[in-house]
């Protein structure tokens, strides 16, 4: 319905811990997916939380076609709707949970990547706009994902996780020939 203003970095709405979503399948809430979902495509992104609109509540969208602009290379993401969620991390066959790094920028972040660490294997649980119960397994950029965008439901953006400075900067510099006038 409406392409609502991304919020960037530094506004303090960024940082707030979101509220629990406790009613379902209601027209505000239909609302509001749907504007996150006009948003998210106008702005080419992979996912994006209701709090980078500005709304406090534990709402996320995410999800990629065959080939997404910002992430040639990366394999679809099955479009979802993740209300509440929460993220458990999956240990290998030898019990450990294992982390990957990879690069990661984000629509309330515009023009810069950075590598991140996260979770290499993870079960997410939560509900979809109408109270369904979601709960999948995910790997890769998947995961990738579905955690940065969940960060944001408890006031996280990737540059607090990021390790290394040394790889964190201006996408046109690290990524030359990607077009992406912002990033997710």
């Amino acid at each position: 319905m409406t392409v609502r203003e991304i919020l960037k970095m530094g506004d303090p709405r960024l940082l707030r811990v979101a509220q629990v979503v406790t009613q379902f399948d209601t027209d505000t809430l239909h609302l509001l997916v749907t504007d996150l979902l006009d948003t998210m495509a106008a702005a080419n992104g992979a996912g994006l939380a209701a709090p980078q609109i500005g709304v406090d509540l534990q709402v996320v969208i995410f999800g990629t076609g065959a080939v997404s602009p910002r992430y040639p290379d990366a394999p679809p993401v099955p479009r979802t709707v993740l209300l509440n969620p929460v993220i458990t991390p999956l240990p290998n066959d030898s019990g450990t949970i294992p982390e990957e790094e990879d690069w990661e920028g984000c629509l309330s972040v515009p023009g810069l990547r950075g590598v991140v660490p996260r979770f290499a294997r993870i079960r997410y649980t939560g509900f979809d706009q109408y109270g369904d119960p979601i709960d999948r397994m995910a790997e890769g950029f998947h995961a990738r994902v579905v955690q940065h965008e969940c960060d944001h439901l408890i006031g996280k953006l990737y540059p607090m996780r990021i390790r290394d400075f040394s790889r964190f900067g201006f996408t046109e510099i690290f990524f030359p020939g990607l077009d992406t006038p912002q990033d997710e």
